[in-house]
């Protein structure tokens, strides 16, 4: 009984290793039931007990921390396997609809907000070019791989020998040297067709430019300091050259009783602006060979880009000398002139805050302006379009030739005098660093009136002509001048959209009370206009010209568009009233012969009553916006002003709205405009938004030396028909997406 209890006990130990194995309760084979022997029911109690002792199941050991960790990690990969590559998790999901949505506002607001409107013209040549193939070795160890050509406009001058005043093109990064064509073209063509038969220009010395162009190899200045300095050292190399060309008989064609030429004017686009002045700083540039530089879209505040340590440290170098420069009197830079031209926001490959030189070097010396205040230009241009833009070649040529003076060895007029010409040339005019030309004038008209003609107006009464020609022959409107008193903020303001030159249908005279000289008579002045018509009481006035300040504007009318629209401009003139303390009257002369469309507004206003400043911080701004209402009864123009808009980090949207009681003489016209740099922008016709963006002041940009004018923040002019008699609102608001 104990052996059969004893077998089936083993049978049923070797049961329990086979159920341990299979990882199940209980498994009992069948071979184990057939051969086992039956039990014994008669087996007493201690039997039983000892085969129920013997026949439990040995407990299964805990699995170990190791194989648990492998069944998790074997679990993590046949989820993996049944996943989709597609699936993510929901904090994942959001994370990347967020950062979609804010790559797509940035490019909305880039490529579809605050965008100044493209106005350039095409520009054309025929160019052909001279390569100077003597300019070898024996002059610079650069002769390899740089080169210097002589740009001939075809059809109107292919003689390559040197005959006027020299000009030399500096290309930017990558740039070629064939981008002189536009400018070179436009110079041979202005001096061809008008200059030349100019006699009062030849006795001032203007002649046919030569304009010279460096070929660089295309090479990248922008990234690398030593190639700049390279080119550098061969541009002043190349001066040497082109001086000694005008020396030497057999390739130059200039007048004997004309001086030689010591310096060379200096035309400079993107990095070639920079490259013009670090010239400067070489080892090899010879004193006063440089003494006018014009660049366009140039970074001169800081390189466009900091990841080469060369150009940064080469930027800072040539920095630090101009500064220190003018800080020397009668310094190494003491009679160069600079005018920095940018394109405003559509240059997107240059910031146009790198162009400012304001921390670089005084106002009497240089300054920045945007293409959109240029008069005539008055549109942006991105990166490229500034070398091609015709508005903007005609206005760089011009001015250029307004500063040229061949009877002079430098070829160009003294220092104060190119400044003066740069800015009547490239600044509105309203700027107050342009000086008036009246006081320079002489008398050239007397005019004749019956003293008591109903075209006298009274002290303060406004002219307003709907129509000139309504008298079908010659007449003259006066207005007289306002007496000046302590801390006098009136000033003149004549609009027309006629000129007003002798040309014209209309012109605006300054007048004082005639006083006859011992045998002068009348016959001293270039116009004797008598209006008096045989009246035994008149009185006789000596005139001067207005024109000579005249400012152009874009003509705003109910079918403008655009600043640069191909129409006949506005003439606007202004006048503070302390710069007219010897004049007594102010004459509109009406010379139409038959009834026109032309009109004239004119009137004496005070300044100061016509200026709103807005005080308020820039997060109330941010918050609620600007809201201004104009009187229905304001002067002509008007003026407000916001401090605290300075930024150019920030945008804004404007909106102008006004209801005429009578059909307007002309539609609403806006100037946006700050002091420093000069930036304007015009938008005739002004209705509905209007994108208002600056250059202000500037993160990573050095400060300016004076800045007493970047308090002035933005500034909002305002021309509006005064006889329209009706209120104007004014709103500014924050524009978050642009």
């Amino acid at each position: 009984m104990r052996r059969r209890a004893s077998l089936a006990g083993a049978d049923e130990d070797e049961g329990l290793k086979v159920n341990m194995r299979s990882n199940v309760e209980e498994v009992d084979s069948d071979d184990n039931k057939d051969n086992s022997p039956t039990p014994d029911l008669s087996r007493d109690k201690d039997s039983d007990e000892n085969l129920d002792s013997q026949s439990a199941p040995t407990p299964i050991p805990a699995p170990s921390a190791d194989r648990k960790m492998e069944d998790f990690y074997r679990k993590q990969r046949q989820r993996a396997r049944l996943r989709s590559p597609w699936s993510c998790s929901l904090v994942t999901m959001i994370c990347t609809g967020l950062s979609l949505l804010l790559l797509a506002t940035i490019a909305q607001s880039f490529l579809g907000r605050q965008l100044d409107s493209k106005g350039c013209k095409m520009s054309y040549m025929l160019s052909a070019f001279a390569k100077y193939t003597d300019f070898d070795t024996e002059h610079t160890r650069f002769a390899t791989k740089y080169s210097l050509y002589l740009y001939r406009e075809a059809g109107i001058d292919q003689d390559t020998r040197v005959k006027g005043i020299p000009v030399l093109f500096i290309p930017g990064n990558a740039g070629s040297y064939k981008q002189v064509r536009s400018l070179a073209a436009e110079a041979a063509n202005y001096y061809h067709d008008v200059l030349q038969h100019d006699p009062q220009a030849q006795q001032d010395g203007k002649r046919p430019f030569d304009f010279f162009s460096v070929d660089f190899n295309e090479d990248i200045t922008a990234f690398h300091g030593q190639t700049l300095l390279d080119q550098a050292e061969y541009l002043n190399e190349a001066i040497a050259y082109i001086l000694a060309l005008y020396h030497n008989p057999h390739r130059s064609l200039r007048d004997d009783s004309l001086p030689d030429p010591t310096s060379v004017m200096l035309v400079g686009h993107s990095m070639g602006g920079i490259v013009a002045r670090t010239m400067f700083t070489m080892h090899n540039y010879q004193p006063n060979t440089i003494n006018t530089i014009i660049t366009l879209s140039a970074p001169h505040a800081r390189a466009p880009v900091s990841f080469d340590q060369d150009i940064v440290d080469t930027y800072q170098n040539i920095n630090e000398y101009w500064r220190k420069s003018y800080l020397i009197e009668s310094g190494p830079l003491d009679h160069v002139t600079l005018v920095s031209i940018v394109g405003g926001g559509l240059d997107t490959v240059v910031p146009s805050d790198y162009a400012s030189l304001t921390s670089l070097m005084p106002e009497s010396h240089g300054f920045t302006v945007f293409t959109s205040t240029m008069p005539y230009v008055w549109t942006g241009m991105d990166h490229l379009a500034i070398i091609w833009c015709d508005q903007l070649r005609k206005a760089v040529i011009k001015a250029l030739f307004d500063v040229a003076d061949v009877k002079q060895p430098t070829q160009t007029i003294p220092r104060a005098e190119r400044m003066h010409h740069f800015r009547k040339r490239f600044l509105t005019g309203l700027e107050p660093t342009v000086q008036k030309e009246l006081p320079k004038q002489e008398a050239k008209m007397l005019l004749s009136l019956d003293d008591q003609s109903s075209a006298i107006l009274t002290e303060g009464e406004r002219l307003s002509l709907r129509q000139l020609g309504s008298s079908a022959k010659t007449e003259a409107y006066v207005l007289p001048v306002p007496s000046l008193v302590d801390n006098d903020a009136r000033k003149l303001s004549v609009l027309t959209n006629q000129r007003i030159d002798e040309h014209g249908p209309v012109q605006v005279f300054l007048c004082s009370s005639h006083v006859p000289q011992a045998g002068a008579g009348g016959n001293a002045y270039a116009i004797n206009l008598d209006l008096s018509g045989g009246s035994s009481g008149f009185m006789r006035l000596s005139c001067k010209d207005a024109v000579v300040d005249a400012i152009a504007l874009p003509a705003s009318k109910s079918e403008s568009n655009f600043a640069f629209d191909d129409v006949q401009p506005f003439t606007y003139v202004e006048y503070a009233l302390k710069d007219l303390s010897e004049y007594q009257f102010v004459a509109v002369v009406d010379k139409a012969s038959e009834l026109t469309d032309g009109w004239v507004v004119a009137e004496f206003s005070d300044a100061i009553k016509s200026t709103v400043t807005v005080r308020r911080s820039l997060r109330s701004l941010m918050l609620s916006g600007m809201h201004r209402v104009l009187p229905a009864a304001r002067a002509m123009v008007n003026e407000i002003r916001v401090p605290r808009v300075h930024s150019s980090l920030l945008a804004y949207t404007l909106r102008v709205h006004q209801n005429c009681n009578t059909e307007p003489l002309f539609q609403p016209l806006l100037r946006q405009y700050i002091s420093e740099p000069y930036e304007s922008k015009f938008f005739p016709n002004v209705r509905g938004d209007v994108n208002i963006n600056l250059h202000g002041v500037s993160p990573f940009v050095p400060p300016p030396a004076n800045a007493a004018h970047t308090k002035d923040g933005l500034s909002l002019q305002i021309w509006s028909d005064p006889t329209c008699n009706a209120e104007m609102s004014v709103s500014l608001d924050i524009d978050i997406l642009g």
